[in-house]
């Protein structure tokens, strides 16, 4: 089985795509699905456009995928999420938060434990829903960029969950919901910084 791969709905700036195969390596996946991103952005091959992963700053040091094309490095931000065997890339002016995160509809009882632990919802046995809160959750603490040093039950959602955010910060993300073919995605994305 071949890596397949879909256009996802996005918001305005942001392009992604969702891809499986149990056969690729999660690495490969995320370069073979910005390679098409890219080279569909800028209208040109597949193999014009080399994907890197930028040399660790130090332990702990979460490295981010680079694009270039011609030798140059191209001003595109490139963010992804896995789960199991699928991936979601996004790519955006490299300024604008982004977060994504991706989860399959059979969560595991240990994730289902965590999820209900820092969920603010009342009925917390009402797993799609759970699942559905949680990817938001994730997708808003990814686009806040702080990861594991905030705890997930400080995120707050509206009511809609068209919106997610940060107690102790400014940034209001908006939240897309993108989930295709039994994959639950949520990209959450911030406004570019003005000048």
């Amino acid at each position: 089985m071949a890596l397949q791969t879909i256009l996802l709905d996005t918001p305005a700036g942001v392009d992604a795509r969702l891809g499986w195969d149990p056969g690729t390596t999660v690495h490969h996946r995320r370069r073979i699905i910005a390679k098409e991103l890219i080279a569909a952005k800028l209208g040109c091959e597949t193999t014009d456009v080399k994907i890197e992963r930028e040399a660790p700053r130090g332990f702990g040091y979460h490295t981010r995928l680079i694009a270039s094309r011609d030798g140059q490095e191209l001003p595109i931000a490139i963010v992804t999420a896995s789960y199991r065997a699928a991936t979601v890339v996004a790519i955006c002016d490299p300024g604008l938060p982004l977060g994504v995160d991706i989860r399959d509809m059979h969560p595991e009882p240990a994730d289902i434990r965590q999820m209900q632990k820092h969920s603010h919802l009342l009925d917390e046995g009402n797993i799609p829903d759970l699942l559905h809160h949680w990817v938001c959750v994730q997708a808003v603490l990814e686009a806040d960029g702080r990861g594991v040093r905030v705890a997930p039950d400080h995120v707050q959602l509206d009511t809609g969950r068209r919106k997610g955010w940060l107690p102790d910060r400014k940034m209001k993300y908006a939240l897309t919901d993108a989930s295709r073919e039994g994959w639950v995605i949520t990209i959450a994305s911030g406004t570019l910084p003005t000048v």
